[in-house]
């Protein structure tokens, strides 16, 4: 079992800036993938952006340039730091965990933590 806890979440301005924490614990594959998926209200859950053990990175093309995603693979910690955050970004955002390096199966979600990009 793979435990996923977040933080960071909060209200912001459009415009502003937030970095969202996820620390896994428990049984961690030294080979694997994290990343951020979101899910606004009425719509379907999307990713957002996801990294592997090794580094490689892919984003959703409605984030690029604005969100980068990083890790520290010694405390099996992602971070999403969202700049130039929009109202569209409004959402639940929530952490992933894959045992293979690629989040086309996730395996371990986290419960939570919600975004609100407002005026």
């Amino acid at each position: 079992q793979v435990q996923l806890d977040e933080s960071g979440g909060g209200l912001v301005q459009p415009g502003g800036s937030l970095r969202l924490s996820c620390a896994a614990s428990g049984s961690i594959f030294s080979i694997n993938a994290m990343g951020w998926y979101r899910q606004a209200p009425g719509k379907q859950r999307e990713l957002v952006a996801a990294i592997t053990s090794g580094g490689s990175t892919n984003y959703a093309d409605s984030v690029k340039g604005r969100f980068t995603i990083s890790r520290d693979n010694a405390k099996n910690t992602v971070y999403l730091q969202m700049n130039g955050l929009k109202p569209e970004d409004t959402a639940i955002y929530y952490c992933a965990y894959s045992i293979i390096p690629t989040m086309a199966l996730v395996n371990y979600w986290g419960k939570g933590t919600l975004v609100t990009v407002s005026a």
